[in-house]
């Protein structure tokens, strides 16, 4: 069916207007969620809002800055189609900010690329898929892969024999319920982890992902309504909320989109050892010592000084998955990690979080909508799916 006709071919009455609204928002399926509140909208579900209301105002030129970014694949081929019925209509220019040139629609016909800061010449679609050198460009070459492996291997060496934690179960949870008055979030949910187990979790926008996370994580305002044990102890035995994220590295959209301390980058990835948001207490010249090392194994050491306010949305990314790593934890837990990095960036990260996790006692649980980011290491999967709504959801 033509998507474009079920809400932009229609003169603009007032009565008009409110039903293309309606009609566009069953289209991306989130018609269901307006009674939600705005803040507790899963990133994915921000993100298709955000959308929606650009594509309502009917711009004559639409900028959308990685729009992929955070949308499961049934969303991404939902806003692709409807993209593709966008472009040329009445005179709209249809402007993509991407990282990923396998992101690129076919109703794109130029492409700008940018490279280490440096602009240069458009050209068309087709001659930039061609063009291999510049795509090498884009993934690196041979020379910097060899270069971090060796950093690799000094930060995290193979033979390391550091001990380890010997707990038999990281994480198991039992009949997990989450619920906003009438609005299931999380109904029955079981699942456990045990040491040494790496784990993607999968499941749609809205399914609940972030949520069961922020309940693991102590940061959700239900996390003591549920049964939890971390590392073989029920939570609510006397620990506290520190205790739990003392051994837990954490990053998530949520947490990047509300990390508002304006200071150094180097005094961010340091506040992992206190798990605080800012730094407030004083390193250790060891502490700050494994801080540089950990910034300079993800390629960001020259932004050490920098407030981390002023950083790109992937350097910040970038900061805050050295800020997970610093302090060495036994359950890592990350939720797109991925999220604005460039291309090379990722492939770069990926390896550095498989080095980190094929070790052993550590544990990971992955979450993403792209299965071909999961690191190497990862073996099992557990899917998460929504309530029905006619249970409420």
């Amino acid at each position: 069916a033509d998507l474009l006709a079920r809400w932009s071919h229609q003169e603009e009455t007032a009565p008009a207007a409110r039903n293309n609204k309606t009609k566009l928002l069953r289209i991306f399926g989130i018609e269901g969620l307006l009674p939600k509140r705005f803040l507790s909208l899963s990133s994915g579900e921000l993100r298709k809002f955000l959308i929606v209301r650009a594509l309502l105002d009917k711009p004559r030129v639409l900028v959308l800055d990685n729009p992929f970014i955070g949308l499961d694949a049934a969303s991404r081929a939902l806003l692709i189609e409807l993209l593709q019925q966008l472009n040329g209509w009445q005179g709209l220019q249809v402007v993509l900010l991407l990282s990923n040139p396998a992101d690129l629609p076919e109703m794109i016909t130029h492409v700008l690329p940018v490279v280490d800061r440096e602009v240069l010449p458009a050209q068309s679609r087709e001659a930039f898929l061609q063009d291999e050198a510049l795509i090498q460009r884009l993934f690196g070459d041979k020379t910097e892969e060899t270069r971090y492996e060796q950093m690799l291997q000094q930060l995290l060496p193979s033979d390391q024999t550091n001990a380890f934690s010997t707990h038999e179960v990281t994480l198991r949870m039992e009949h997990i319920h989450v619920s906003y008055g009438e609005r299931k979030i999380l109904d029955d949910v079981n699942w456990e982890i045990r040491n040494g187990e790496r784990w993607a979790l999968l499941g749609a926008n809205g399914s609940g992902k972030s949520t069961l996370l922020s309940l693991v994580y102590a940061d959700h305002p239900q996390s003591y309504a549920n049964t939890f044990y971390l590392f073989d102890r029920k939570r609510g035995s006397g620990e506290s909320i520190w205790d739990i994220k003392r051994r837990i590295g954490y990053v998530s959209p949520e947490m990047h989109l509300y990390y508002k301390a304006n200071v150094s980058a180097l005094r961010v990835v340091a506040s992992g050892f206190f798990d605080s948001i800012g730094l407030y207490q004083q390193c250790t010249a060891e502490q700050e010592q494994a801080a540089r090392a950990w910034m300079a194994a993800l390629g960001i050491a020259s932004l050490q000084e920098r407030p981390f306010l002023s950083l790109s949305t992937g350097e910040q990314r970038l900061t805050l998955l050295a800020r997970v790593f610093v302090k060495d934890p036994d359950l890592v837990i990350l939720d797109e990690p991925l999220h604005g990095l460039d291309i090379r960036n990722k492939r770069l990260a990926s390896r550095l979080i498989d080095r980190f996790c094929g070790r052993p006692g550590k544990t990971l649980i992955y979450v993403t909508h792209y299965p071909a980011e999961l690191p190497p290491c990862v073996d099992q999967r557990f899917i998460l799916t929504a309530p029905h709504p006619c249970d409420g959801a």
